[in-house]
Formats: C-alpha cells, structure tokens, sequence
C-alpha cells in the first residue's frame, strides 16, 4: 500500500552516505539532501566509497528512490539572459544529475530560473525547457523536479501556469515533475489556509499541472502574508499559513508516494514536526 513519506532536508556534511542516518535519527520516511556544495559552482566529485555507503545505508534503513528528493545548488539559473552564464548553469544541472545517476537516485529537484529583466518570461520559460531537454538527453533515470517558487525579484515558477508551461516544451513527459512548496505557494498567493481554499488551489494545480506530474512536497509554513512574494520559512503552525493545511496535506489521497520535507527554521524541531505530520493521518490534532 502506498504511504504518506515524510522527512526534512538533512545535512550531508561528511558525505552524503551520513544524510541517511541523519534521516533516520529523525523518524523520517522521506528526506532531501544536496549531493554537493549548494553555493559553489563545482563539488567534489562522489568517490566509489561515498556511492556505495549512500546505497547501503539507504538498503539497511529501508529508503528507496521514491522517497528522496535531492535538489541542486541554488547558483544555477537555467533560463539565465546572458550565454556564458546559461552555459554554465547548464553544465552544472548537468553534473547535479549525473551526481544522483551515480547514487542511484530517481529526481533532482530544482529552482526553474530567472529572467533577470533583460528578456521576457516566455523566452526565458523557453530556456529553461531547452535546458531540461539538454540535460535529460545526456542522462538516463533521473526526472527534472521543478519547484515553484515564491515570485521573489524575477524568478520564475511562482504561478502554476509557468510550471505547465515548462512541462509543455520538454520533449519526454515521463522525465519531468513538479514539487509544490508550501511557503512558497502561498507567498505567491495560493491560499492554503481554510478548507475551500485548499480545494481551490489544488484545483487549480490539477487543472493547470496536474498530479500525475507531483514528484515531491516542501512542507514549510511562512513568516509572510498571502502574496508577498517573499520566501521566508517558518515553522509548522507558528506562522501565516497555520497548521490545518499540514493536516489536509496528511489527510488527502492525492499526496500520497511523493517524498514530503520539511526545509523548516528550526532543525531542533524538526523530529517533533514529522511526528506531528505522521499524526495527522489518523485525525489528531
């Protein structure tokens, strides 16, 4: 039977073979991780004993593929303006995928892009499709995970009309997904807060994306109002969005068999947290 996967984004200091155990020090059924240095350009390369620790640790904890979400560094811009620079983004959602090949992993989530102001949403749309497509040509196994983003300065991803967008111009449907961000929605005016209007966001989302294309959640409440366009995390119920979306979130068929993470602002927490979300399930409150 399927299962509601819940986790957070753990550290991979030491390498990544230690994320899992760190996951599994939380209860987690699910978990993120960066397979490298999210704020450098090139990472070290994954040595053959880094692969085979990551594999064995997540075959003696019981963590299979579908329950992790690794996500790329936050430098690439895959619908970059400037030539050199989309070059070189590239090359790095290149190395992101071929890192989680290596591990045996199945999505690689990551930011869609920006257009910077210099051209139009729809080019700029246009080039992170070609960017995607390039990248899946040259890699096997691996499905481009877009998340949507808060909207913030030029970035793109932020209304579920970008996201179909993207879905539309990559070539192989089956290699392409999306992950919905809690904060991330609601900052971008996706109100999660009441029963109606969470139906009407979701169907919205179904209608426009799509649930056959949900690879992964980020379950994160916001320190902003409805539409600010900001990014700020918060904690599960301390913040604008409130914890009965969580529970819906927990209690709807249509999340189940997707890797659910928390990317929360206090780490300290975050056991409490998924204990709390595995609670949902059965009405507690």
């Amino acid at each position: 039977m399927t299962e509601f996967f819940v986790g957070a984004h753990v550290s991979a200091a030491g390498g990544v073979e230690h994320a899992v155990e760190r996951a599994h020090e939380l209860n987690a059924t699910a978990f993120a991780l960066f397979t490298k240095n999210q704020r450098q350009w090139v990472g070290k390369p994954l040595t053959d004993d880094n692969i085979e620790r990551f594999k064995a640790n997540c075959a003696r904890l019981g963590y299979t593929p579908d329950q992790i979400l690794p996500h790329d560094s936050y430098l690439i811009n895959l619908g970059h303006p400037e030539a050199d620079k989309l070059e070189k983004s590239r090359a790095a959602f290149l190395d992101e995928l071929q890192r989680c090949e290596q591990l045996g992993l199945t999505r690689l989530n990551f930011h869609p892009g920006s257009h910077l102001r210099q051209i139009s949403e729809d080019d700029c749309l246009k080039r992170i499709a070609e960017s995607v497509n390039d990248a899946l040509s040259r890699t096997h196994g691996v499905t481009a995970v877009i998340e949507n983003t808060a909207g913030q300065g030029s970035n793109l991803g932020h209304r579920f009309e970008h996201l179909a967008r993207i879905i539309e111009l990559v070539d192989d449907k089956r290699r392409v997904g999306v992950c919905i961000d809690t904060c991330h929605a609601f900052a971008a005016g996706y109100d999660l807060r009441t029963p109606e209007t969470f139906k009407a966001t979701f169907s919205d989302f179904e209608a426009i994306v799509g649930f056959d294309y949900l690879r992964g959640m980020h379950l994160n409440d916001a320190k902003v109002t409805l539409g600010s366009r900001k990014d700020r995390h918060h904690s599960l119920g301390q913040g604008e969005i409130g914890a009965d979306a969580f529970r819906m979130i927990m209690q709807d068929a249509r999340f189940k068999g997707v890797p659910m993470v928390l990317e929360t602002v206090d780490p300290s927490i975050w056991q409490d947290e998924i204990a709390w979300l595995k609670a949902q399930r059965y009405g507690a409150h």
